[in-house]
């Protein structure tokens, strides 16, 4: 039977500017789309009530319907995005696809078909990069020792650079792009799904490296699922 109705869910707030049209154009007209996520209806004050990290946390970021950028502790984010996936699956979703690239475990759904991406970028994109070095560009520095080991099926160790999705300016991701380079990555991977077109143009304009951006590849095999 053909699937008619999806759901997406961000750790930010739904709808996502940056990352709806990309969905909207790779899904065929007769599928409907119901954007959801972890911080939607809530204020700066409850936000930083149930999501501020804790020390020890591992970090993620996201963005809010206003543009602005928040960083959250992921232990918080993982219970509340189950809660979310429930939710979607109660008013019908049949597909529901997580927009984030960060690890999370043990996430389930009843019926509909669960789509995470930490699931199929990284061994989709070891398996296109192969033996060549790849560059992931990460929003915080305190993210890239968790991603050595999200990583780490592939054949060379990547190198990292860090501009926020968010918040970097045209010379943050330049810069960040710049040494991707420098260290010797053959082509850059934007491990955020807030990365979009502009940030890849940027690096199209100062390094001569293919740039895949995260949100495009999901969109993509989404596209061809449906």
């Amino acid at each position: 039977m053909a699937i008619r109705k999806i759901g997406t869910l961000t750790i930010g707030q739904a709808p996502r500017s940056d990352i709806t049209p990309i969905l909207d154009a790779a899904l065929p007209v007769q599928v409907n789309c119901l954007h959801a996520g972890v911080l939607d209806g809530l204020d700066d004050v409850v936000i930083a009530a149930r999501f501020a990290p804790k020390p020890g946390d591992a970090l993620l970021t996201s963005r809010l319907l206003d543009g602005r950028a928040v960083v959250m502790g992921k232990p918080a984010v993982s219970d509340a995005l189950q809660q979310k996936i429930d939710w979607l699956e109660a008013q019908g979703c049949e597909i529901i696809a997580i927009l984030c690239t960060g690890e999370f475990h043990g996430l389930s759904s009843k019926k509909a078909w669960l789509i995470e991406p930490d699931q199929i970028l990284p061994p989709t994109l070891n398996a296109l990069v192969g033996k060549r070095r790849a560059g992931i560009l990460v929003p915080l520095e305190a993210q890239i020792a968790s991603e050595l080991e999200k990583w780490r099926g592939a054949v060379q160790t990547p190198v990292f650079a860090v501009a926020s999705p968010y918040t970097a300016s045209e010379d943050d991701v330049a810069a960040a792009a710049c040494s991707l380079q420098a260290q010797g990555a053959d082509v850059i991977l934007t491990d955020c799904m807030g990365y979009t077109a502009w940030h890849q143009a940027i690096c199209a304009r100062h390094v001569p490296l293919p740039v895949v951006l995260s949100n495009k590849l999901l969109a993509d095999l989404l596209r061809n699922l449906l």
